[in-house]
């Protein structure tokens, strides 16, 4: 259990560190250095985790028998105004869910396709990735600022309607007002309000239709 809850740690580390990578190599891509510039297109764990969402919401998530384990490392910077395409905040939003989207997808299609072969520890380890960054992604595209889900419906509303996306983004920034600290802490009551019904009716299906798992 011990040994689970490292390794499981240690992915979930790595998982977030990659999310937020993906972020900065993204804005870079599309225009904005900012991230490049202050030194965070780096996969060195010192320059990004976050001691309260990398190692102590771990922790209190465990400790409290929460049926998921999910964290978040510091995030990368960007400068939306550097960005100039319409909808580039919003790719720049998803591209740290689609990393994860990728693991998940990568190990749990290898699981379903040589799972047979595989030793059970190999096979474990493969579920433990492939579970944490569905976990990640799902969490992160729910839109609630200020998750990327968020900013990706922003830009979702921007195609449908201008509308759309200016009362949105009203709510946003509002939300956003609160504070880190204040947002942080509405987002964790959502996640524990919600985590028998997320866990149980969207981790559990899409984790089984990727795996192949009971």
């Amino acid at each position: 259990m011990q040994i689970d809850f490292v390794f499981g740690l240690f992915i979930l580390i790595v998982s977030v560190i990659l999310h937020e990578v993906s972020h900065g190599y993204m804005a870079n891509y599309l225009g904005d250095p900012t991230a490049r510039l202050a030194g965070r297109l780096t996969l060195n764990p010192v320059s990004h985790i976050d001691p309260v969402g990398s190692i102590l919401l771990p922790l209190l998530l465990v400790i409290t028998n929460s049926p998921l384990l999910i964290g978040y490392a510091k995030p990368v910077p960007y400068n939306p105004y550097n960005l100039p395409g319409k909808y580039d905040e919003g790719l720049v939003a998803f591209a740290g869910p689609a990393v994860n989207i990728f693991l998940a997808l990568l190990f749990g299609l290898a699981i379903r396709v040589f799972g047979a072969a595989l030793p059970l520890p190999w096979v474990e380890a493969f579920a433990t990735i492939c579970l944490v960054n569905i976990v990640l992604a799902l969490f992160n595209l729910l839109p609630v600022p200020p998750l990327d889900g968020s900013k990706v419906l922003s830009s979702v509303f921007a195609m449908v309607h201008p509308s759309l996306e200016q009362g949105y983004n009203t709510f946003r920034l509002n939300f956003e007002r609160l504070g880190v600290l204040s947002g942080t802490l509405l987002i964790l009551l959502l996640f524990f309000a919600l985590s028998s019904f997320f866990f149980g009716s969207v981790v559990a299906p899409t984790f089984r239709l990727i795996t192949g798992l009971a």
